[in-house]
C-alpha cells in the first residue's frame, strides 16, 4: 500500500508500518517484490526515501575490450576481454544521489571503458594483441595475445580472467582468446582458441538467467580449414578466419564482451567490444 505521499510501505512485526525505498533514475521495472533500475547510459540513481534494510543489489558491468588485429601479416589477432563484472546482494546505500557511467566499448585495438556505480568501479576489458606476438592488454578481463607467442592479459582480481595465450605453431597462427567473467580465454597449442564464457544473472527477472562479460574469440590466419573461433557465452564476439573469409565480430552492446580478433585476408580488422551496463535493485513490498 502507499501513504499520504505515495510512498510504498508494508507493516512489521506488531502492526508497525515497514518503510521501503524509493528511487529515481534508468529505466525502471518490476520484478515480483522488487524495482530494477536499469541504466544503458550515464545517468544519477537517487534514493528519495531511504527503505529499513538500507540496502541494494547491483551488478557492474564495464564495456569489454576490442579484438587485436591482424595487422595485414599472417598472424590472427587476439580476442578483447570482457568488462569487468562485478556484483553484490546486499550493499548498504543511503538516501543521496549515485553516479552512474556505463562504459563504452573499445574500438578495434582498443581497451574498453569503465562502468562505475558510486564507489563501485568495473574495469574495461582489454584489448586483444595486434600484429605478430603482441601481447593483451589487462583489464576487467584480459584480452588474448597475438600469434607467434603473444601473452594474454591479466584480469583484475575479482573481476574476470585472462585472456589466453596464442599458439606458437607455425601451422597454427591463430591468436588467444580473450577472457570472460566465468573462464579464461582459451590459447597455448590450440588453433581454435575460443572466448572465455561470461557468468549468468537473474537481476532484471528473477529465474531468467543472462550471461553477461563473455570474451571475444581469437583470429585464425591459418591457410588451413579453420573455423571462426566463437566468442564466449555473455556476448564475446567472433574472431576472424582466413581459410572461410569471415570477419570478426563485434561483442554484445549493453553485455560488456570482447570483440573478436582479427584474421589475414578479410581486411585484418578485428571486433569492437561491447558496451557495459549497470542493474541495481531493490524492495518495494
Amino acid at each position: 500500500m502507499t501513504n499520504f505521499y505515495g510512498q510504498y510501505v508494508g507493516f512489521g512485526a506488531g502492526g508497525a508500518a515497514a518503510a521501503f525505498t524509493v528511487a529515481t533514475g534508468g529505466s525502471i521495472t518490476t520484478n515480483g517484490d522488487y524495482k530494477v533500475h536499469s541504466f544503458t547510459s550515464d545517468g544519477t540513481f537517487e534514493i528519495t526515501t531511504l527503505g529499513d534494510d538500507a540496502v541494494v543489489e547491483y551488478l557492474v558491468v564495464a564495456g569489454g575490450g576490442g579484438g587485436g588485429d591482424d595487422h595485414g601479416i599472417a598472424w590472427g589477432g587476439g580476442g578483447g576481454g570482457a568488462g569487468g563484472y562485478l556484483v553484490n546482494t546486499s550493499y548498504s546505500v543511503s538516501a543521496t544521489s549515485y553516479t552512474v557511467t556505463v562504459g563504452a566499448g573499445g574500438a578495434m585495438n582498443a581497451s574498453g571503458e569503465n562502468s562505475v556505480f558510486g564507489s563501485i568501479t568495473a574495469d574495461g576489458g582489454g584489448v586483444g594483441g595486434s600484429g605478430r606476438g603482441d601481447n593483451g592488454n589487462n583489464g576487467g578481463s584480459g584480452g588474448g595475445g597475438a600469434g607467434d607467442s603473444g601473452t594474454g592479459g591479466t584480469a583484475t582480481s575479482g573481476q574476470g580472467n585472462n585472456g589466453g595465450n596464442a599458439s606458437t605453431t607455425l601451422n597454427d597462427q591463430s591468436g588467444g582468446g580473450g577472457g570472460g567473467a566465468g573462464a579464461a580465454g582459451e590459447g597455448e597449442g590450440n588453433k581454435h582458441n575460443l572466448g572465455g564464457d561470461g557468468l549468468q544473472n537473474d537481476i532484471v527477472e528473477t529465474g531468467t538467467n543472462v550471461y553477461y562479460a563473455g570474451g571475444g574469440g581469437a583470429g585464425a590466419s591459418s591457410g588451413t580449414s579453420d573455423p571462426a573461433n566463437a566468442g564466449g557465452q555473455g556476448g564475446g564476439g567472433t574472431g576472424g578466419s582466413r581459410s572461410t573469409s569471415t570477419a570478426a565480430t563485434a561483442g554484445g552492446a549493453n553485455l560488456g564482451g570482447g570483440g573478436g580478433g582479427g584474421a589475414y585476408l578479410t581486411n585484418s580488422t578485428s571486433g569492437s567490444g561491447g558496451s557495459g551496463v549497470v542493474i541495481i535493485r531493490y524492495k518495494f513490498q
